[in-house]
């Protein structure tokens, strides 16, 4: 928290903060006040009481925090939302189509976003608060998507979007391909105009989703969301649902790639979120001879790196195991020793779809010592899920 005695008046600082914000290079900016989004704690609080979140724990730990940015500063009365456009030079779905190649989620391809916005938020921070409010002690706080705030709803509400289907923001002139980061303040700064919902009777979000985690428009069951089933699942990725997985391997866009809206959307400028050549089409052969050390070392400065090796090659295997590509069992077969039983039930489900039957039986009977509960259930797949990975 940063405090200051200053001299503008509520505009001027309204103004002096764009300003700051455009040399940081925002690309969108706007003003919610903090009681601008009473609808929101009692969504969040339905959704989570419905169990949509999963395991992410975190939620239901948080909610009464993140309900109102009230309940976690009382003092604050205004929201400033910025958004930094990560736009992609290509259409991310392309690679879905090279199954023995890994699709990696635009906004992950390039360095670690939060590091990145948090540092131009403190540093228009530090310009701001000497001279911002017209009388007594002014306080900012920043934050960048992991704080308890409801930063998409305050992104709506400060007009930078709006919620789409997917409730995920859609912008007219950015279309799907925002970051967004947030400076509240105890200065009761004049707000900015509600942007108002353009999805009209488009469903083309909805009817892109791999996997139907949107139960009706503007709800999402994050159990069957990819970018939840491979970022935040700490466990093995339900059966039924690695097939739709396909060779997505950290995250999916599909949702976000498919609005209209993105007809709009330019190039992002930011040179450190350019995706790196190596994360756009990585081979998974590649990527599953990765020890920890390489895992560490290859996505370094990576939002991939916070998963950690054994979630992130539960996922390669997975898509191993849908790519088809019978010349990847090898790779899957290094894994059925690895120290982590997620590796190895994830090794054993690519396994059972890549080899024929017979070999795959014969592989299980080597394997008959597997004390794990989970690893041993994976050596017994449904015959209707074994028999269809060779028809």
């Amino acid at each position: 928290m940063l405090r200051g005695s200053g001299f503008l008046t509520p505009e001027a600082a309204r103004d002096y903060l764009f300003a700051l914000a455009r040399e940081e290079g925002f690309d969108a900016m706007g003003v919610a006040a903090a009681d601008a989004i009473p609808e929101a704690g009692p969504r969040l609080h339905q959704w989570i009481a419905e169990g949509a979140h999963g395991d992410m724990e975190w939620m239901p730990e948080t909610a009464a925090r993140r309900a109102a940015p009230a309940n976690m500063w009382p003092e604050v009365a205004s929201v400033l939302m910025l958004g930094l456009n990560y736009g992609p030079d290509q259409d991310p779905r392309a690679i879905l189509a090279e199954r023995a190649r890994g699709a990696i989620s635009v906004y992950a391809q390039g360095d670690d976003y939060h590091e990145l916005i948090k540092g131009k938020l403190k540093r228009i921070a530090s310009r701001f608060v000497p001279r911002a409010g017209a009388a007594g002690t002014v306080e900012v706080k920043v934050f960048v998507d992991t704080a308890p705030l409801m930063e998409k709803p305050l992104a709506q509400a400060a007009g930078l979007g709006w919620q789409g289907k997917h409730t995920n923001l859609v912008s007219r002139d950015k279309g799907s391909w925002l970051f967004l980061g947030a400076i509240a303040t105890n200065l009761a700064l004049p707000p900015d105009a509600r942007e108002t919902d353009h999805c009209g009777s488009c469903r083309a979000c909805l009817d892109a989703c791999p996997t139907n985690a949107f139960p009706a428009p503007y709800q999402i069951d994050a159990r069957r969301c990819i970018s939840y089933l491979t970022i935040e699942l700490k466990g093995a990725i339900p059966r039924e649902l690695r097939p739709l997985v396909g060779n997505r391997i950290y995250g999916c866009d599909d949702c976000l790639a498919a609005c209209p809206w993105n007809k709009f959307a330019a190039l992002g400028r930011e040179v450190r979120l350019a995706a790196r050549e190596e994360n756009r089409a990585p081979a998974l052969a590649e990527l599953a001879r990765l020890d920890d050390a390489a895992f560490r070392a290859r996505f370094a400065k990576s939002p991939v790196k916070r998963i950690g090796r054994a979630r992130f090659l539960r996922n390669v295997l997975v898509a191993i195991g849908n790519s088809g590509e019978p010349g990847l069992a090898v790779d899957a077969g290094r894994h059925l020793g690895d120290a982590h039983p997620l590796v190895r039930g994830a090794a054993v489900w690519a396994l059972s779809r890549l080899l024929p039957p017979a070999e795959f039986a014969a592989l299980r009977a080597a394997h008959d010592t597997e004390t794990d509960p989970e690893v041993r259930a994976e050596w017994r797949p449904a015959p209707a899920e074994h028999a269809g990975a060779h028809a």
